[in-house]
């Protein structure tokens, strides 16, 4: 039977404490969490269930009520991250899956298996297999891990070769991808707001320089959003030197309109709520849009020095002690 892939936390992260938390209680870290998805038509034995299984003093970075972010801490909880994922990517939206993602009813590439998965669950709601439900997550790549693993996602859509000859050697890069929040718990904002406080504690812990990743407009017709690309690409472009290029043969212009017929505020309140949420903490965005027809969206790259979150930002989601 094969067994998931399992990663032993660094010392560094059992010595963490306080560092990692938002809520007042401690934060005991476990012995080892498995990364990584199930192989096809595997299953995970009933003692590494029992041997993994999450106790009540494993790390929970931030709560609400009944919701609380963490790592993924089994290969069981990032299946459950991946069927959320299929459920609003491939049900909700119009993402095409292959084959095996629509028998599975899972979305799943080969990032998945050593990328860390941060969960938003509401323990007042069981899923089929009688497990607290998923209902938010974001997928997380650091660079040390990418260049072990033959680099990033975001490199199929943008030459992120600027983004790493333009910084200083040693800066730590963190890819954010796979966002998502189930239906019922997107209105308040509490669930994404739990999966920042867990991005922020993560950036913390492992000192983060540069955050990126695409952010998405449902769609596949630039001109449609000819005003949202103008105001990202006149109000929010990165600096040069630091312009991160959409590859060549997929690059969409993004100046579709003069910048003084732009009205800013009404631009910003037209942009998906993902992006709304980057430009206001901060964000730069790179140059040029690409079409995602297996998604059904248009991408913009996201290019995020942590030094420019905003004070409101930080103040709101991190926790220095």
């Amino acid at each position: 039977m094969t067994t998931a892939r399992r990663v032993r936390l660094s010392s560094r992260l059992r010595n963490a404490g306080r560092r990692w938390g938002f809520s007042r209680q401690r934060l005991i870290v476990p012995r080892r969490i498995l990364f990584g998805t199930r192989p096809k038509h595997s299953s995970i034995s009933k003692e590494e269930n029992n041997a993994h299984r999450r106790r009540p003093d494993w790390p929970v970075l931030a709560a609400f009520g009944s919701l609380e972010v963490r790592l993924a801490e089994s290969a069981a909880e990032v299946d459950a991250a991946q069927r959320l994922r299929y459920h609003v990517f491939y049900e909700e939206m119009s993402a095409t899956p292959s084959p095996e993602m629509r028998a599975e009813k899972r979305d799943f590439d080969k990032y998945d298996a050593f990328c860390d998965h941060v969960l938003v669950i509401d323990r007042d709601i069981v899923g089929k297999d009688g497990k607290p439900k998923v209902v938010g997550t974001y997928r997380l790549l650091r660079g040390e891990v990418a260049a072990m693993h033959g680099g990033y996602y975001t490199s199929s859509e943008y030459d992120l070769s600027t983004m790493q000859y333009a910084n200083r050697p040693g800066t730590r890069f963190l890819e954010l991808g796979r966002s998502c929040v189930l239906k019922s718990h997107r209105s308040k904002g509490t669930t994404m707001q739990l999966l920042w406080k867990g991005i922020i504690a993560y950036d913390l812990h492992h000192s983060i320089d540069i955050m990126f990743g695409c952010g998405s407009f449902p769609g596949t017709d630039p001109d449609a959003i000819s005003l949202q690309l103008s105001y990202l690409h006149h109000f929010h472009r990165a600096p040069e030197g630091h312009r991160v290029r959409a590859r060549p043969e997929l690059y969409v212009e993004m100046n579709r309109m003069p910048k003084e017929e732009i009205e800013p505020r009404a631009a910003v309140k037209s942009l998906p709520t993902l992006i709304k949420g980057y430009v206001r903490a901060g964000t730069y965005i790179g140059d040029g849009a690409v079409v995602d027809s297996q998604f059904g969206t248009t991408d913009v790259l996201i290019y995020f020095p942590v030094s420019r979150l905003s004070a409101r930002f930080m103040s709101h989601f991190a926790d220095r002690h």
